[in-house]
């Protein structure tokens, strides 16, 4: 899970995916990462916290973190938060096989539809649960894919 510097969305995509795979018993690994160097070793956003915290979701214990080349290794997929995210992650593919790792998140809910998950950072608790409502829906659909893989 990647946005821009690791303290809003991409943690919030993390722990609610979390989430969704431990309670489906699946054996999935999940990280997030920002494309920025803005906020290494952060916390996640008090507000992001709070909001994670009112759906049942703990992100209290993340620090922030910068996406590295060597992940394209690590990964089988990159959700990104929003095209700016997808261009700098991209921009970072060293080969076809990495680029094809990156993947706009809300894709997930529906194909090719290039939607963005905006970042909540500058706005009120209303944007902090918009993003919330989008990203479980996409890590929803990501759990579903997972689960059907593993059949």
């Amino acid at each position: 899970m990647v946005c821009l510097g690791n303290i809003c969305r991409s943690p919030l995509a993390e722990g609610i995916l979390r989430q969704k795979i431990t309670e489906r018993n699946l054996e999935v690994e999940v990280h997030s990462s920002g494309t920025s160097n803005y906020h290494i070793s952060e916390s996640a956003d008090s507000r992001m916290i709070s909001t994670a915290r009112r759906h049942g979701i703990d992100i209290s214990n993340h620090k922030a973190r910068q996406f590295v080349v060597n992940d394209f290794d690590y990964y089988d997929k990159i959700y990104v938060m929003d095209g700016q995210n997808f261009r700098n992650v991209s921009r970072l593919a060293r080969n076809d096989e990495d680029r094809s790792k990156v993947q706009l998140i809300m894709n997930v809910v529906e194909p090719a539809s290039h939607f963005e998950v905006p970042d909540p950072y500058y706005s009120g608790n209303d944007g902090f649960e918009l993003v919330f409502k989008m990203l479980d829906e996409a890590c929803e659909k990501i759990a579903d894919n997972i689960e059907t893989k593993k059949r």
